[in-house]
């Protein structure tokens, strides 16, 4: 799995135009989000209430009880190309974090990104696409606190149309982007997009 894309810092945030490429199982078709799933033409997100932003902390472990999801979070770096590196893709646990932008649960856009599959079959985020609005993820953080978030939306998009801002664009509340491989997929060029969740932070769990 590589990512291709540029990096480029606007302000305080950071954007970075992810393009996550794996090679995949012939064997595996990951779930992909339906059409009600996405967000809505005009306003109607299944809530707007959302909890005052925390100190920066680094994430430390993942957990999506919807899918099963308890995974380590390992810091992940620009690559010299401006892309963002990945997790190794012989670990079908580990879920990575781009550690020179918002950490979880602080105020801006943080982003999570995994594998869906290697040769051996699904990985971390095979799933993403299963979620719903108002599933939760939950981020522990190296502060001891547990970031709670709740999904707003997951869509997917083919990587010539992917929305870098959409994705990536600072926020004035605590945001989480969860990333990984999806849409169409040949033999020849792996998946053609990725799969987004969205979500906002809505609670704290004290360690």
């Amino acid at each position: 799995m590589n990512a291709k894309g540029r990096g480029w810092g606007i302000a305080v945030a950071v954007y970075i135009g992810l393009r996550l490429v794996q090679n995949g199982s012939a064997d595996v078709t990951p779930p992909m989000p339906s059409a009600a799933e996405a967000f809505a033409a005009g306003p109607g997100h299944h809530t707007d209430a959302a909890a005052d932003p925390l100190p920066p902390s680094g994430p430390v472990r993942l957990r999506i009880p919807e899918i099963s999801v308890d995974a380590p979070v390992m810091p992940l770096d620009l690559g010299k190309d401006g892309s963002l590196n990945v997790p190794p893709a012989a670990d079908r646990n580990l879920a990575g974090w781009y550690k020179d932008g918002t950490s979880p649960g602080a105020k801006g856009t943080a982003i999570v990104a995994g594998h869906v599959d290697n040769a051996h079959g699904p990985t971390v985020f095979y799933n993403l696409g299963a979620l719903k609005k108002g599933d939760r993820i939950e981020v522990t953080r190296k502060d001891g606190r547990t970031a709670v978030f709740t999904i707003d939306a997951i869509e997917v998009y083919e990587a010539d149309a992917f929305p870098d801002e959409k994705v990536y664009g600072p926020k004035d509340r605590a945001e989480l982007r969860v990333i990984t491989c999806g849409g169409g997929f040949t033999s020849e060029t792996g998946y053609q997009g990725n799969v987004v969740a969205y979500a906002h932070l809505i609670g704290v769990l004290q360690k």
